[in-house]
């Protein structure tokens, strides 16, 4: 079981993830068909060539999403009770296909549940960064996870 239990946490932990990932045009289309989002910035070249960054955006959803998911394996996996909140997710930098992301996360609060006595919440600061090293997505994200059996 790679995810740590609630005890096992400190502030201030940092994780950067091992999977990094290249964002195809496959990806994008892909997740705004997904999603239904008919964005001609995401799906139509053309429309993306005349906007102000002359190609196609990646669909923001598809960082949100990677974020999160490679941020699964090193954190809660077999150790997660409920994801409860993403907060203060924030895209600074637009994502182009061929872009490639790596990801890292950051414990930036932990407490004891006051419903649960066998899981604390852990809070993360977590980022994906492009090959420039650029922050192209940042988010807090709240899981209730369990503690480490007795």
């Amino acid at each position: 079981m790679p995810g740590r239990f609630f005890d096992e946490w400190q502030v201030g932990d940092t994780v950067a993830h091992s999977i990094t990932r290249t964002i195809t045009e496959t990806d994008n289309l892909l997740i705004s068909t997904l999603t239904h989002n008919p964005q001609p910035l995401h799906i139509d070249a053309e429309a993306a060539k005349a906007s102000e960054f002359g190609q196609i955006l990646v669909n923001s959803c598809l960082t949100f999403s990677l974020v999160v998911g490679v941020s699964v394996e090193d954190t809660t996996l077999g150790t997660l009770v409920a994801n409860l909140g993403f907060d203060e997710v924030r895209l600074p930098k637009p994502v182009f296909i061929g872009d490639t992301l790596k990801f890292e996360s950051e414990v930036i609060e932990l407490r004891e549940s006051k419903s649960r006595p066998t899981a604390g919440i852990v809070t993360w600061a977590h980022r994906a960064i492009n090959q420039r090293g650029e922050a192209v997505c940042t988010m807090k994200r709240s899981a209730l996870i369990q503690k480490k059996p007795a």
